[in-house]
């Protein structure tokens, strides 16, 4: 699959092929779709694509994700036709900003003051207090703790005295809450228990500290790369997870019968 040759993004493009099978019937309404690991292999993708793809399905109504089963066809009508309101992923956004705001860092460390660190660790103090909460289901990602962790990221743009970039990073931001498939993956990653990484903001704070170009721009794009990793955890199918209880459990009872 060319990115080059089509204009939606990757998410996108597996959706709609998807959509397009069902519509044929080469996947009929009931039927369990193929595996992620499956369709990354069909499409030539990567699985958070795939991820992406199946979630934005399901905010559509062509598939419903069973626990402990998989992903399945669903019998309704689909609510939406077609993908463009969905806009950016969470993945494709958190790689951008991994790019953007690891330059971004190392441009801070070089102008930050003493009084901008000691702002960036009382806000940290706040996203400890607020990550304590439990995450509500209805701030559609915008809860203190997210808010708390806006203004530590935007704080590190203002510090590079450069209003273009501050705005940039504004705009990566706001994009989490426009896009509806990024509200959704990140609410299903706040329900699973993600939240802000704490000890990644110290680090970065460490690092503009230091006023250490290179360490602030490795620390801000370890923790993108965290972020990344974390989401995907967050929102792995439950048909993995049950998958991998299920593997355990017949493990462990294989061991107690080679025990006897």
């Amino acid at each position: 699959m060319s990115q080059a040759t089509e204009p939606n993004k990757l998410y996108q493009q597996v959706a709609s092929r998807v959509a397009e099978s069902i519509r044929t019937g080469e996947y009929p309404k009931g039927r369990r779709l193929p595996s992620e690991r499956d369709l990354a292999e069909k499409f030539g993708v990567s699985r958070p694509t795939v991820r992406e793809a199946m979630i934005a399905l399901e905010i559509q109504g062509f598939v419903q994700a069973r626990h402990g089963s998989g992903v399945y066809v669903t019998d309704a009508t689909p609510k939406v036709e077609g993908g463009a309101d969905l806009d950016i992923g969470p993945f494709e956004l958190t790689e951008a900003r991994r790019v953007v705001e690891g330059e971004v860092c190392a441009l801070a460390a070089i102008s930050i003051t003493a009084e901008e660190v000691a702002e960036l660790e009382a806000i940290l103090r706040d996203l400890a207090e607020e990550t304590k909460a439990p995450a509500s289901s209805t701030d559609a990602g915008q809860g203190p703790g997210e808010r708390a962790d806006r203004r530590f990221h935007v704080l590190i743009a203002q510090s590079t005295r450069n209003s273009a970039l501050v705005s940039l990073v504004e705009t990566l931001w706001d994009l989490r809450y426009r896009s509806q498939l990024c509200r959704e993956m990140l609410a299903r990653a706040r329900k699973a228990g993600d939240r802000p990484r704490l000890d990644e903001h110290n680090r970065i704070i460490q690092a503009l500290a230091a006023r250490d170009p290179q360490a602030a721009r490795a620390a801000m794009r370890d923790h993108m790369t965290r972020v990344i990793d974390g989401l995907l955890a967050a929102t792995e199918s439950e048909a993995v997870r049950q998958a991998r209880l299920e593997t355990a459990a017949r493990r462990d009872a294989y061991l107690r019968r080679g025990a006897i």
